[in-house]
């Protein structure tokens, strides 16, 4: 067989292995295809279209189009010019005829508060043809017309892109002239709100933690039919609902509950102890919900090790602590990751458990996205403290990559 024979063989050889490996792929697709459409339709786009809203604010630029327009080149440094004024008689009175100046009010009011009350003030009283100075006219009916952070909400919710809603999640705001300004002291809210979901998130992690590697290991442990029933009572929670078992805990917690009854019944306390609506009350509830996401990765990165590695080290002299914390440890990194991801991710975005058995300050950041999207309907903030909890969790994701990598992951 003469070399250009061979290399033509090969050749053809590639070709029909890319053409059989194009087949399997586009079979895999068609596959796929239908679930990756449910996937689209069903979850990441209305998810997708809530997150938009943090960042897309059209309301004001289409109830107020003249005024917005006129206000593209105002600097903020002092009250706009004649024709702006103008604008915002003719956007007003246009707005009253065709009943949309309420969501105009609402959308302002987040930015300023009083802004509705003047805008329907306003609206009332405001002449159907102004003679002389429509900034005389305006001043004349409320005098907060004259300030420049009255215009400058409007200017600020001209969009149709707006970082608003953003950075009221973090407690910042855009003054009159643009700049990025702290809220005052006793505004700022959302930031401590974070910090506060993030610690109790992260004491969750480490407390299930604690209890979830030595109940793993002892799971590891076992054989037959006591395996069996010991896994089986680890998986028994997810048989229950989330909120049956946090009524639970109120019950068992409550000061004339089971717990204080039994301390109180042994002499150990000598009058109720207060257990429920606090912090206490909200990492038992949660720990006990969420205690299987962590046993489970556990336990199976630790059955996979055999028990004669632990012999070894000790046939080598190594002391029981020493050989656990060299030998033993280390090869269960991959579930202890495991778990703390899926635990801490978790109880980011608990809402039921804090809202019935912890306090006015034990509140999470879902609680508050709740809030905003149903009793106060401003999608906007919903959607911004959504879009700052999805980038913790983001960033959290990033950070497991790094230090232990995905393909290290072992679930049960």
């Amino acid at each position: 067989m003469t070399t250009a024979t061979a290399i033509a063989r090969d050749r053809g050889l590639a070709r029909g292995l890319a053409r059989t490996e194009r087949k399997v792929k586009l079979r895999a697709l068609a596959l796929t295809l239908p679930l990756l459409v449910f996937l689209l339709l069903t979850f990441v786009g209305p998810i997708g279209a809530l997150l938009t809203k943090s960042f897309v604010d059209t309301d004001i630029r289409r109830i107020f189009p003249r005024v917005t327009a006129a206000l593209q080149d105002w600097d903020g440094k002092a009250l706009p010019p004649e024709p702006v004024w103008v604008a915002l008689a003719d956007d007003i009175r246009t707005a009253r005829a065709e009943g949309t100046l309420a969501s105009a009010a609402t959308r302002l009011n987040y930015d300023v508060t009083g802004y509705r009350s003047l805008l329907f003030s306003t609206g009332r009283r405001l002449p159907d043809a102004i003679e002389g100075s429509a900034r005389e006219a305006f001043v004349a009916i409320d005098p907060k017309w004259g300030e420049i952070e009255t215009w400058g909400a409007i200017k600020r919710a001209s969009g149709p892109v707006t970082d608003f809603f953003l950075l009221a999640a973090v407690d910042l705001k855009r003054d009159a002239t643009g700049h990025i300004a702290q809220e005052p002291d006793d505004e700022v809210v959302f930031r401590m709100i974070l910090g506060r979901t993030l610690w109790i998130a992260g004491m969750v992690t480490l407390v299930s933690l604690l209890v979830g590697y030595p109940t793993a290991w002892y799971l590891s442990r076992q054989s037959g039919t006591r395996a069996a029933i010991l896994l089986f009572l680890v998986l028994l929670p997810f048989w229950t609902s989330l909120l049956v078992r946090t009524v639970a805990w109120v019950v068992l917690l409550q000061r004339e509950g089971v717990v204080n009854g039994a301390l109180l019944h042994a002499g150990l306390i000598h009058e109720p102890l207060k257990m429920i609506f606090n912090r206490f009350a909200v990492y038992v509830a949660m720990v006990h919900v969420l205690l299987p996401f962590m046993i489970l990765p556990l336990y199976s990165v630790m059955k996979a090790i055999p028990a004669s590695y632990l012999r070894a080290a000790a046939s080598l002299g190594a002391p029981p602590f020493l050989a656990w914390l060299r030998v033993y440890l280390p090869q269960t990194l991959p579930g202890i990751g495991a778990g703390c991801l899926m635990v801490f991710i978790q109880a980011l975005g608990f809402y039921v458990t804090p809202a019935l058995v912890g306090g006015a300050d034990d509140q999470m950041t879902p609680y508050f996205i709740a809030f905003y999207a149903s009793k106060t309907i401003n999608w906007g903030m919903a959607a911004a403290l959504a879009l700052i909890l999805l980038a913790a969790t983001m960033a959290l994701y990033a950070v497991y990559q790094r230090l232990v990598g995905f393909d290290r992951m072992r679930l049960a």
